[in-house]
């Protein structure tokens, strides 16, 4: 399963080493990256002067980038092939066309689609970002076999599952059979088990446990409702056999008559009575409850495979996962572990071997935040862990080790003096994971930093917009700035600080205005029909926050319909403006994704345990852009 490259660089590097240290050159020295990156936030676009459009961005761009289409820019920033744009200032045919799509209208004669050629100095901006961004198409005819077999029971398995969910299910169950298999048959490690991180609904331990892997699966997830309900769908999915109860029926009557009553006073005190799955033991009528937290699926009768799953309710805090294989052990039966027996070199079976020397490999896809450092952690904190093979999501939701954290949410600052102090304290469970970012040096001091507002912005895809995407979420956009400019006039938030060039990687609270940001969030669709509707919209969703409700809502009282439109009659131009923004902070972001992931495999490969470490493309980045699984494997 391993590519020749342990990381998907562009071919314009020779190899790992230099791709990782022009990447980390690039973001610790490159002034427009770090300011796009993680220095500015979309909230500020308005209430600076000049606006964000003006400070940051050089008179050639600003004034090229106005005469385009916004959908010509990101054609621009991610499909046109810019050496034959290149070659007209220097006369000299190029190739590079780095993640670029051929046959687009690149014009002639010093033309670019009836206009003149963007600033070379733009140009090369671009170049160097897709240069440095990690390759993401997917090679699917590696893993054509395993896919075509999962498709023709996707009617019965993919139970629940979007079409998005499906493509991502059936991949990386490929993929992880074929490593599992792989491992097996060079005698690297013999997985008895494949532990989920995080596993919610279950989706992909149910592939995995399916007659088309036969994989013994361990789902670790931390809400009971989510195991609750994968269990309902293993059976609607014929993986598991719904439980037949027989009662004793005049006792069973008694004990409902006798709850009924219970239940009545909880009732009538004010309390409520959670309902449990019941039955009565057919030998003393006695009422159980049938709930468990830990359990193991019974395959149906007519199923010939010898995969299963056991849910594990487990709060994954850290890569420790000693509980969870005490547990493992308890709850693997002697008739399960006989029936996937082998013979050893001294003639005994599997049985003690899978009982008392299980071989983990943990997996996940899509976990959020630190959840995928855990599961790397796992590797080394724990002897049974012994393969490692993670998909990412949520980097917003990761903390920061090198530095005070940075927030989105108000009800996330601290609001008590103990709270303060503990939330200046360094995450050792945060980024960057590795020695190698946590002490680069460079001009702006040691460590690479990454803040709330970059890691937002590294979850973008703009590879993916749509026309009707881009004017959704641009209108969002520019109705929110311009509601910060209006908050600002009236006096309910401060002027934004001035841009500080010694931050390198921006604030670290993620922006740069005065006091908390206020969170509206979404509103309605009918908010969105106009400025003014969404002023209103917004101020009576605010109303009764604790901080700023009142304030605002008295203040917003004193403007009227007709003064919100002509604000937006005065700043309606910066929209097309404040989209150009949006588009590089996003264009320019995957550089961000690609130095988190990369982080992931520099702490991988730093670890004497480790073997064998590298990152590959699982998915498709149009059906899922979080497409990069880490994959680690123990000497």
């Amino acid at each position: 399963m391993r590519f020749d490259n342990a990381l998907p660089y562009p071919p314009i590097h020779a190899c790992e080493e230099d791709y990782v240290e022009a990447l980390l050159e690039f973001v610790t020295t490159s002034e427009i990256l770090q300011t796009l990156c993680g220095g500015v936030h979309i909230l500020d676009f308005l209430t600076r002067d000049p606006d964000l459009f003006e400070a940051i961005l050089q008179p050639e761009w600003r004034d090229w980038l106005r005469l385009f289409e916004i959908s010509d820019i990101l054609d621009l920033l991610m499909r046109e092939d810019l050496g034959r744009l290149l070659q007209f200032y220097d006369g000299e045919p190029r190739s590079l066309n780095v993640h670029a799509s051929h046959g687009l209208r690149t014009g002639s004669n010093g033309q670019w689609r009836d206009g003149p050629l963007p600033p070379k100095s733009l140009l090369l901006y671009i170049l160097k970002v897709r240069g440095l961004s990690l390759d993401r198409s997917f090679k699917e005819a590696d893993l054509a076999s395993d896919i075509a077999q999962i498709r023709s029971l996707s009617r019965q398995i993919a139970i629940g599952m979007k079409p998005k969910k499906a493509h991502e299910v059936k991949n990386f169950a490929a993929f992880v059979d074929s490593l599992v298999s792989e491992l097996s048959a060079t005698n690297t490690h013999k997985i008895t088990h494949l532990v989920d991180f995080g596993s919610g609904q279950n989706y992909l331990g149910r592939v995995l446990a399916s007659p088309i892997y036969d994989r013994r699966v361990v789902a670790v997830e931390s809400k009971e409702a989510n195991i609750n309900g994968a269990k309902d769908m293993d059976i609607s999915a014929k993986l598991a056999k719904k439980a037949v109860v027989k009662r004793n029926k005049k006792a069973f009557r008694m004990q409902q008559n006798e709850l009924q009553m219970v239940d009545d006073g909880e009732t009538r005190s004010g309390k409520t009575q959670l309902a449990a799955p019941e039955s009565v033991c057919h030998d003393c009528g006695i009422l159980v409850d049938t709930r468990q937290t830990i359990s193991t699926l019974e395959a149906s009768s007519d199923r010939q495979g010898l995969g299963n799953i056991q849910y594990i309710e487990h709060v994954i805090m850290d890569g420790d996962l000693e509980s969870v294989v005490s547990q493992l052990e308890a709850n693997t039966t002697a008739q399960e572990e006989y029936s996937r027996s082998e013979t050893q070199p001294n003639g005994s079976n599997a049985l003690y071997s899978i009982r008392r020397d299980p071989r983990l490999m943990v997996i996940s896809l899509h976990s959020c935040g630190n959840l995928v450092h855990h599961g790397l952690r796992s590797l080394l904190l724990n002897d049974a862990v012994k393969v490692v093979a993670m998909v990412g999501c949520c980097y917003n939701l990761v903390t920061e080790r090198l530095g005070p954290p940075s927030y989105k949410l108000p009800t996330l600052r601290p609001a008590h003096p103990r709270l303060d102090r503990s939330s200046s304290t360094f995450d050792p469970h945060g980024f960057p994971m590795s020695e190698r970012l946590a002490s680069y040096k460079h001009h702006h001091g040691e460590g690479i930093r990454m803040n709330i507002t970059a890691r937002m912005m590294a979850v973008q895809a703009p590879q993916n917009w749509t026309a009707k995407d881009c004017e959704g979420f641009f209108t969002r956009h520019f109705f929110r700035a311009l509601l910060q400019r209006v908050f600002m006039d009236i006096g309910v938030v401060e002027k934004p600080s001035p841009l500080d060039p010694d931050f390198g990687s921006g604030s670290p609270r993620g922006w740069s205005g005065g006091g908390q940001p206020i969170i509206i969030g979404s509103l309605r669709k009918s908010c969105y029909s106009s400025f003014v509707t969404y002023a209103r919209g917004a101020v009576k969703k605010i109303e009764e926050d604790s901080e700023h409700g009142a304030i605002i809502k008295e203040r917003m009282a004193s403007l009227s319909d007709s003064d919100l439109l002509s604000y937006y009659e005065e700043f309606k131009h910066k929209k097309h403006e404040l989209s150009l923004i949006w588009s590089l902070m996003a264009f320019s972001a995957g550089v961000m994704e690609s130095v988190i992931v990369v982080d992931r495999w520099l702490w991988l490969k730093e670890q004497k345990e480790v073997s064998d470490c590298w990152v590959q493309t699982v998915f498709e980045y149009e059906q899922s852009p979080r497409n990069l699984v880490v994959v680690g494997i123990k000497k």
